[in-house]
């Protein structure tokens, strides 16, 4: 951490019993004011960390200047949360963690809107501070796997990989995709692991969706002002393009899981056609291995013919489990939060393992109404798994969009709603990734 040279204030060597408020003066240094305490959000609502609620900044993770928002920290001489324009005459603004896979958020950054205009990119902002001698952050692991753990990534290994995959698949436009966006321009820990013969491979398929979601992050209106962090891709592969590397995967990777659906596509149940020939073709050369499918799940008579083919898993992508604030995210085109539903109830009767790409919002989350619903979802369809991932977008614009703000009701904090929900489904289990059939 890149410290200030000024006076500080009396005692601020000493370990503080509450991590102080971390800010930065827009130039790339941060630092922190040892007079205010650090803060966090859930929703609009601010809130000091309680300690179950801090851990270290988890290696992978990384610092976010965040440009027209004011940084809030709480004054223990006032007792009250007060916004910071200036330090020691000098202009700061708010920063925030990005937080490294396997880890969710458990309170967002604390600030304030000084510019509605600079909007924030489609990153999540989690609560940092600083503790006498390190970051801390409001968050949790959530996934022992060490799938896309930053150690398991050496760059030599990972480029030497994506040349050899290259020459075993020459004319593959799939794994041509997959090395030169996904690997070397993205650097996808899922496309990272599929050169390296390991754990779960992307496949993408779609260039099109059936839905407008407020945070999709490879594709946006020009009207949002904000801009996708990675192009869509851009042809449909063959079924035989599919085939060609995910069989080698199953056969020979360890935990092995091949995923149809990933960030660099549209909804890949509308290729249904060739995900279905690609299974079917997949299982007759192997029945190794876990065949995924990350979805929005609207079209359950395609979800249908692919658990015939032999889909092993859903993981299904949902902001909420209430219908209202669902529709208001995903701007569905064509479909309805019920065929979301009836796709879950399929996979069901087939005997099918079902996750929920839940997506993580401090406030939201574990607001009453919200625990409620998805307690009911997940016991209508006794869904196995829900994969804890935060929610990429700028906070503000989100609540705005959704009318977060009127809500009345007090968030009961993200470690207790994994508890309730726990009491209410004991079944249920929590992570980040798509597991294995070996796992499950």
């Amino acid at each position: 951490m890149e410290k200030k040279r000024r006076k500080r204030a009396a005692g601020s060597g000493k370990r503080h019993t509450a991590p102080r408020l971390v800010v930065s003066d827009g130039h790339g240094r941060v630092f922190e004011i040892p007079e205010l305490e650090m803060a966090g959000r859930q929703r609009e609502i601010l809130k000091r960390p309680a300690k179950p609620e801090l851990i270290p900044l988890p290696h992978g993770s990384s610092l976010f200047e965040l440009p027209g928002r004011v940084p809030v920290g709480y004054d223990p001489a006032q007792k009250r949360f007060v916004p910071v324009t200036h330090y020691q005459g000098e202009p700061v603004i708010a920063v925030a963690a990005f937080m490294a896979p396997a880890y969710s958020q458990l309170l967002l950054s604390a600030c304030q809107v000084k510019d509605p205009k600079a909007r924030l990119p489609l990153f999540a902002y989690t609560a940092v501070g600083w503790n006498a001698d390190r970051f801390v952050v409001a968050a949790c692991r959530v996934d022992a796997d060490i799938r896309q753990d930053l150690d398991q990534m050496d760059e030599r290994t990972i480029e030497a990989g994506a040349v050899k995959t290259l020459k075993r698949y020459p004319g593959n436009r799939l794994v041509e995709h997959l090395v030169q966006n996904c690997v070397r321009r993205y650097h996808c820990p899922a496309a990272q692991n599929f050169v390296q013969d390991r754990w779960e491979c992307p496949v993408p398929t779609s260039i099109s969706c059936n839905a407008r979601c407020l945070g999709c992050i490879s594709w946006q209106p020009k009207t949002s002002g904000v801009p996708v962090t990675q192009d869509r891709l851009a042809f449909v592969p063959t079924p035989e393009e599919i085939v060609e590397f995910t069989v080698p995967h199953l056969d020979n990777a360890p935990r092995p899981v091949i995923s149809f659906g990933q960030g660099c596509e549209g909804e890949p149940l509308l290729q249904g056609d060739v995900i279905e020939a690609a299974i079917l073709k997949i299982r007759n050369r192997t029945s190794a291995g876990t065949i995924n499918l990350n979805s929005n799940a609207s079209l359950p008579r395609v979800v249908e013919r692919l658990c015939a083919a032999g889909l092993d898993s859903i993981r299904v992508s949902l902001s909420s489990a209430q219908k209202a604030l669902y529709l208001a995210y995903y701007s569905p085109r064509g479909y309805a939060f019920e065929d979301v539903l009836e796709s879950m109830n399929v996979m069901r009767r087939h005997g099918r393992w079902i996750s929920l790409n839940y997506f993580i919002f401090p406030g939201l989350t574990d607001d009453p109404e919200e625990t409620a619903a998805l307690i009911d979802l997940v016991r209508r369809f006794r869904v196995d798994y829900i994969q804890m991932r935060n929610l990429n977008i700028d906070p503000d614009w989100y609540m705005e969009k959704m009318g977060l703000a009127g809500l009345s009701s007090r968030p009961m904090g993200l470690l207790a709603w994994q508890k309730k929900v726990k009491q209410a489904a004991p079944w249920v289990r929590f992570g980040y990734f798509n597991p294995p059939k070996q796992a499950w």
